[in-house]
């Protein structure tokens, strides 16, 4: 923070906006507990965008400079990724006070990009950001399906069920896949084929994002919400999965508690899943392929999936899942990791953003620890982090591929077709065929 700015901030405002974040903010821990130690801004990737960090918004907030906290938009770089309430003395929650500041935001100003996701969810009975119908997404499905089955013998009896009643596991898909990418749903049909899951997808509901929740729109993330339960509900359905994508997986968790919506299924991550199916035998995953290549791969931590979601349990599982697939030895580290691991900038809607510029340089953080591992492979599982970390490695001359968990557990199993690959690079595009 600059001397100039520090002055300026010594005379206190009359704010109405302090009282409108302590109304927010849980009573065991208000924002005027802060102790301006700068934990949080030491921590957090987005600090020195706009002139901007968090010890700095929340001292402008307590000091009652209304005008210029919701005027900066800063509030939309910052992903909300919770490592400043992660490491704050006091606990206190830095991002609900982003959230209510973007909510401040007249909604035609909020950027554009998230805006128009959030409202083409809303609009269609698929809540697709991507305003994918019900009926094109069913189609695809089938497409894909059909394909599979005729060009790949092994699994002429593949299924991708769509509203099959009290299946134990319904399953969300993010509108990416089904969209622009939709081979890449065929690796989790077989996972799914190879251990006898009892699943299913929907034909209204299915898509697994919520924008609403970044654009800081109550009533819209709310009605989607309630939608999707009505929808898991309807089928009977025992667990609710998200594909790899930690954003909806949050959505579900935290909207479920902050609009008090009565369910009677349980929220688990896939990746969870996945460990508890190499534990028990049914997924039959084996390091043989990589023994003599020595391909190295890292993982990075998604912050909805692990620090704001399943805490270290999910970390320690994704671990375990990938040291199977790969090899102990041919796993390498980040640091730091787990629930303190840095948040790449591609969540709260930033890859949405019109900031691409804060949104890299945000990024520059993740970009460098993974180069610092030397792996070849960054493990991502989460949509919108495996955007950002394909584009950081681009957009800074970088080294290495990123790909779904999916991908590398059928290539173990020797199941990965040919047109499965799409994020293999050179070193394993031909491994397994």
């Amino acid at each position: 923070m600059s001397t100039n700015t520090c002055m300026q901030m010594q005379v206190k405002k009359k704010s109405s906006f302090l009282k409108e974040i302590n109304d927010v903010l849980p009573e065991k821990f208000p924002i005027n507990l802060c102790l301006t130690c700068g934990a949080c801004s030491s921590g957090c990737p987005a600090s020195g965008k706009f002139d901007m960090d968090p010890r700095k918004f929340v001292r402008m907030v307590v000091l009652g400079f209304d005008e210029e906290v919701k005027e900066t938009p800063w509030v939309w770089v910052c992903t909300m990724c919770k490592r400043c309430m992660h490491v704050c003395p006091m606990n206190i929650d830095i991002p609900a006070l982003i959230y209510k500041t973007r909510a401040s935001w007249p909604r035609e100003e909020r950027p554009r990009g998230i805006r128009q996701s959030c409202d083409l969810a809303v609009e269609r009975e698929s809540g697709s950001s991507m305003g994918t119908s019900n009926e094109d997404f069913s189609f695809v499905i089938e497409d894909v399906l059909e394909e599979v089955r005729e060009t790949q013998p092994r699994f002429r009896d593949l299924k991708a069920p769509i509203d099959k009643k009290s299946a134990e596991i319904f399953v969300a898909v993010n509108s990416r896949n089904p969209v622009v990418e939709p081979d890449e749903m065929v690796p989790l049909w077989k996972i799914f084929h190879t251990v006898g899951a009892d699943w299913t997808y929907s034909s209204k509901y299915w898509a697994g994002e919520n924008y609403c929740m970044f654009l800081a729109d109550d009533d819209a993330w709310e009605k989607i919400v309630k939608e999707k339960v009505k929808t898991i509900e309807e089928l009977g359905c025992k667990i609710w999965v998200n594909d790899e994508c930690g954003h909806e997986l949050y959505a579900m968790m935290h909207g479920l508690k902050k609009f008090n919506i009565p369910h009677s299924f349980e929220i688990k991550p896939l990746v969870s899943l996945y460990a508890k199916w190499i534990r028990e035998g049914k997924l039959p995953v084996s390091s043989d392929w990589n023994k003599d290549l020595k391909i190295k791969f890292t993982v990075h931590d998604p912050c909805n999936l692990v620090r704001k979601g399943f805490g270290e349990q999910v970390a320690e599982d994704l671990r375990f899942v990938v040291k199977k697939v790969v090899g102990e030895e041919n796993f390498v580290e980040m640091y730091p990791n787990g629930v303190n691991n840095y948040c790449c900038g591609g969540g709260g809607g930033a890859l949405q953003a019109p900031y691409n510029d804060e949104r890299r340089k945000f990024g520059r953080i993740k970009f460098d620890q993974i180069m610092a591992t030397g792996a070849n492979y960054c493990i991502a599982p989460c949509h919108n982090c495996h955007s950002q970390l394909i584009d950081l490695n681009e957009y800074y001359s970088g080294s290495y591929y990123t790909i779904h968990i999916w991908t590398i557990i059928c290539l173990s199993i020797g199941i990965l077709g040919d047109n499965e690959r799409e994020y293999l690079g050179p070193n394993l595009k031909n491994v397994g065929l």
